[in-house]
């Protein structure tokens, strides 16, 4: 029987989708996995993939065309196979349950969504766990997978990792979190799939599957949720956090899931940790039996070198216009960037700090031993503390209230060549140069190389650009929501200035706040900006 396939809802705000581009024509065989079709979004251009097998014997909006969600998008069947009934405006009747999820607004069918479910799940013989893709991050609509780990007919333990997937922020880890015979894989490499849509099949080998896979993703990973409750009886417990990354090899840190939720919890840093488990594993028992000493402090060997990264040189031809197709991260950037930009009231505050004792402070620091702090991390540093005593700059807006947040978590921003990350430095006012310093440069390093978790680059409560090392004495930046203000760090400039009446060369660096005026008036603002001037410019002051 003929297969209809819908217009997909790629996102929670989707309406309708353009097809820019299709992969197959009328009266090509399609096979499950094929790219149908380029489907644009109000966020971004996403592969549409075929799950079923057969010939495409019709398409419903043409190249360049938009239809709305749930509309007719293709019809896949046999070849020759009579679809008229289908395309008579009974196009339902011949969708099958892996486009059945569209029908959550078509109750009247024979069934309803009741019986669906029950039916799925009296499909899925005992043992087998369908594997779904993950929503690893607030914005993540899709994922790709950069990397399969397993093969079809591998053994998988708990732990073991299935998969890398990209998702809008960073390319992660995806571990497995039963044990038994890899059976199907839904996308290969370098393939995309919706959040929550099938993404692998494992359970005992030689387990026939064909009725799971027949039974569409959307309705498995309800299936899949009800099965696996009592084992976690939280949804969150079926989305493993990704490992660390540290080793020189694959620059990973092997954690299970639930040692990396401990550590989180009690605010251990993982790379302070020896693992006891297999192959220097850290379990549970680590979290647990692990005391800190005094004088730790996170470890910098392994951090790269903070490198002001841009987006690749383009080629510039007379005459010729080129097009860039936006990537998930830019369009996520772009929309995040508007939304803050034309919801929070924006004003701006500036300041020009004498940088003099900044830099002698700086000189007298990295004649210590293994230490070597950058302007940057002094700034950090310093705009912690002074949130520590202005604690309305560390609060958000969350409509009918303000939030003040009960830790600093100062956010950094990271040129990309896709745009902008924010890696989060958590607890910034407890930490010493050092430990800043180290954090900044791992993290900035595997920024640039999508290393980052989704966990580390959520949960700031004020942030901090830097473009002085590009030469900027000033500039202001937008508000990375949710936070209510953000920091714009220009380049420091030796110049003439008055010095006790007097002219003398001096080093001057301006600082601007942007302020999100719901939540910070301009008095909180400009005495934030005192206390940081104060500390930046009395560096001994921090000690107080």
């Amino acid at each position: 029987m003929a297969e209809v396939i819908t217009m997909p809802r790629l996102s929670d705000t989707m309406t309708d989708g353009k097809v820019s581009k299709w992969h197959k024509k009328v009266g090509d065989s399609v096979k499950e996995g094929d790219v149908l079709a380029e489907i644009e979004t109000d966020k971004a251009v996403q592969d549409f993939e075929s799950e079923v097998n057969g010939t495409l014997l019709y398409i419903g909006t043409e190249e360049g065309g938009s239809s709305p969600v749930d509309s007719i998008l293709a019809i896949i069947g046999k070849e020759g196979e009579d679809i008229s009934a289908l395309l008579g405006g009974n196009a339902n009747a011949g969708v099958s349950e892996k486009t059945a999820d569209v029908k959550n607004e078509k109750e009247d069918k024979t069934g309803g969504e009741s019986a669906d479910l029950e039916q799925t799940n009296a499909e899925i013989p005992a043992g087998v766990e369908v594997i779904t893709m993950p929503r690893l991050s607030d914005t993540m609509t899709e994922g790709k997978v950069a990397k399969w780990h397993k093969n079809i007919g591998d053994a998988v333990k708990e732990g073991d990792i299935l998969a890398e997937i990209e998702t809008d922020k960073a390319v992660q880890d995806f571990e497995a979190e039963v044990k038994g015979t890899l059976l199907y894989r839904s996308v290969e490499e370098g393939g995309a799939s919706p959040v929550d849509t099938i993404l692998a099949i494992i359970g005992p080998e030689g387990t026939d599957i064909s009725a799971i896979i027949a039974g569409g993703g959307q309705k498995r990973s309800a299936a899949t949720n009800q099965q696996s409750a009592p084992k976690s009886g939280d949804q969150k417990s079926a989305q493993p956090e990704a490992k660390s990354q540290t080793s020189a090899a694959e620059n990973r840190l092997a954690i299970s899931p639930l040692a990396r939720k401990m550590a989180e919890e009690k605010g251990i840093n993982v790379y302070d940790l020896k693992g006891s488990g297999e192959n220097g594993r850290i379990v549970k028992k680590d979290i647990e039996e692990f005391k800190p000493s005094s004088g730790q402090v996170a470890e910098k060997s392994a951090a790269a070198p903070v490198i002001a990264t841009v987006a690749p040189a383009m080629n510039f031809v007379q005459g010729e216009d080129s097009e860039t197709p936006n990537s998930q991260v830019r369009n996520i950037i772009a929309k995040r960037l508007a939304e803050s930009k034309f919801s929070a009231p924006h004003y701006y505050l500036m300041v020009e700090i004498n940088m003099d004792k900044a830099i002698e402070a700086r000189k007298e620091i990295n004649t210590l031993p293994d230490t070597k702090i950058s302007f940057n991390d002094m700034v950090i540093k310093a705009t912690a503390m002074a949130l520590r005593k202005h604690p309305q700059v560390n609060s958000s807006w969350a409509g009918d209230k303000i939030i003040h947040h009960g830790n600093i978590n100062v956010g950094v921003a990271v040129a990309i060549p896709d745009g902008l990350v924010v890696p989060v430095l958590k607890n910034a006012d407890q930490m010493n140069y050092n430990q800043i310093s180290a954090s900044v440069k791992d993290m900035a390093g595997r920024a640039k190389s999508k290393g980052l978790k989704a966990n580390e680059m959520e949960g700031s409560t004020f942030s901090v650009s830097n473009l002085g090392m590009f030469g900027i004495e000033t500039f202001t930046s937008i508000i990375n929501q949710p936070n209510s203000a953000i920091l714009s760090v220009g380049a420091i400039i030796e110049k003439p200035i008055v010095k006790n009446g007097q002219i003398v060369v001096g080093n001057t660096m301006k600082l601007s706040l942007a302020c999100d005026h719901r939540v910070v008036d301009g008095a909180t603002g400009a005495q934030f900006l005192q206390t940081l001037r104060t500390y930046l410019e009395q560096p001994l002051t921090l000690l107080l």
